[in-house]
Parts: C-alpha cells; structure tokens; sequence
C-alpha cells in the first residue's frame, strides 16, 4: 500500500472547481483511495463565515463568559449541535447535528483568514460521491473517496483523522462469523478501515502546508455505496449516552 500527498496549488475558495485541481495535481489510477481534507470541502461548498455576521444568543453569551470563547464562535456551535455532551476546561463537546460526536462542532478558525470560520459539510457522504462521480466523469477512473477531519478521543491525548464522509469503499471490515487463528469464531471484530484510511492519510497532510488530498494506493477494499452512518453508534448500543 502507497501514500502518495496531494499539492494543490491554491487555497480552495468558494465555487472553485475541486475535481478539475485534484486531477491537475495528481495522477489518478483506477481503485485509488482519496482521502480529503473536510477543509477544503467547507470552503468550496460556501461553509466558510464571517464572524461579524453572528448575532449571540445570550445563551451563547452565557457559555462564553463561563468558558472563556467567542461568544459568536459559541453561536456557531449551539446551531450546527443536536446537543452539549460535556463542558469543561473551555472544552465544548457536542453530537452534531450530522450525529458525530466532537469538539465545537467541527468549528474550526485554522487555515481561515482572521474573523472567519469554517462550519462542516452540510454532507460529507454527498460531498465524497460528488467527488467520485467528478473524478470518474472527468477522467474516467473509479475511485473510492473519504472526507475526513481531525478529532480528539476519550481516554486518549492527542488527536486523530477520522472520516466524516465516504463514497464507494464500504466502512467496515466486518470478520464476524469468521474464524481466527485458533478456530475460534469471531463474533463482534469489526474494523472501520475508512478510519484507518483517514489516519493514514493523515501522516502524509500537513496542517501548514497545502496537501489536503492524499492518494492510497494498492489497497483492497470493497466497493459499496456506504454511509457514514454506518460507522456511527446507534445510541441504543452506546454505553457512554
């Protein structure tokens, strides 16, 4: 398996013709993976907000003074969240309003021009098929595309890239059934390899330079027409809601 990054050479902005520039940039082979920054995604599809056009609700004033964030950035959050799940140390974790479970909703002010901020995909999932259609009516390769974004974990310092979108790889590995080394059945393995996929991609991006897309290459997987929901937790199973 080959990691191959992607220099596009702009900064992405509203309307700009993502699929034209990634094929530009790289050279696309039939069953590539490509792993897709969400930032780049937001700019293109118009996510990107002036701070100044937020009015705060006083509830998101009441946060910001008790959690020490712009009160507008707080406003931004309250909107694009079904929930607060945790308030701590300035921290705000909520499930939003797609179902992940992250940081500020996704919110981000990095690789933004001052007094702006970046709001997810309103859909990744159709964000990455829309890609995929792009690259294969473009130049006719059948590709597989994941949107992804960098989280933060319970238990766990640091952060991680994690999909927030896919099109055309199926999410999970599922072994269950199968049997391991010792005949044992397996019953409950099952591995997001669109997770996976999007951490290793993640050592090829670089959050100071301009390599939003990373090419995997060689790797097997199964076409599907997968969603991300898939890999999200019915909140019945969920032992931490």
């Amino acid at each position: 398996m080959k990691t191959i990054p992607v220099l596009l050479d702009k900064q992405i902005e509203e309307g700009d013709d993502i699929v034209a520039l990634i094929a530009a940039s790289a050279d696309i082979q039939d069953g590539d993976i490509l792993v897709i920054a969400q930032k780049i995604i937001s700019k293109q599809e118009g996510r990107l907000v002036k701070l100044d056009s937020i009015t705060p609700s006083l509830l998101a004033e009441g946060i910001s003074s008790q959690y020490q964030k712009d009160p507008r950035v707080v406003e931004l959050i309250l909107g694009e969240s079904k929930r607060i799940v945790r308030m701590q140390n300035g921290v705000i974790i909520v499930e939003t309003l797609h179902g992940l479970i992250c940081a500020n909703a996704g919110i981000d002010e990095s690789n933004v021009p001052d007094g702006y901020a970046t709001l997810l995909p309103l859909n990744s999932d159709k964000s990455a098929q829309q890609i995929r259609s792009g690259i294969e009516n473009k130049i006719g390769k059948k590709i597989g595309v994941i949107i992804s974004d960098t989280f933060g974990r319970p238990f766990r310092m640091g952060q991680t890239n994690q999909a927030i979108g896919v099109s055309g790889i199926k999410p999970i590995l599922d072994y269950s059934g199968t049997c391991d080394f010792y005949e044992k059945i397996l019953r409950v393995t099952a591995i997001a390899i669109i997770d996976e996929l999007a951490g290793t991609a993640e050592l090829e991006m670089k959050k100071n330079s301009n390599t939003p897309v990373v090419i995997i290459r060689d790797y097997d997987y199964d076409v599907s027409d997968g969603s991300i929901s898939e890999i999200i937790r019915p909140e019945k199973d969920d032992l931490f809601r």
